[in-house]
């Protein structure tokens, strides 16, 4: 039996900045690389007897893209995505700082 973790390894190596960044497309004279935040997990394991498994998942948030027309190269945000990401954050960061500033009243 191979070992999992290896075979996890030779295929994770082509993750990173190719999950994170798209292939350049060209449309009607304009290069587009779509941007991502992108992370994975894996896992695996066997016993004594010989069984074993493993297993593996990832996830990816379209950020947005890197659009050059010409000489001018600008990043237009995914404006769901950033609202999706934003309303947890900004909803978490004001319940803590809510309460870090109640426990400084007292």
């Amino acid at each position: 039996m191979p070992n999992i973790a290896l075979e996890l390894g030779k295929q994770s190596a082509s993750f990173g900045v190719n999950s994170a960044y798209g292939e350049q497309q060209d449309v009607d004279g304009v290069r587009i690389v779509p941007v991502a935040l992108s992370w994975s997990g894996f896992g695996g394991g066997n016993d004594d007897a010989g069984n074993g498994g493993g297993g593996g998942g990832g996830y990816a948030i379209p950020l947005g893209a890197y659009i050059r027309r010409g000489d001018d190269l600008r990043f237009e945000p995914n404006v769901v995505s950033l609202l999706a990401v934003a309303i947890p954050f900004i909803w978490v960061a004001g319940r803590s700082l809510s309460r870090v500033i109640r426990i400084l009243k007292k």
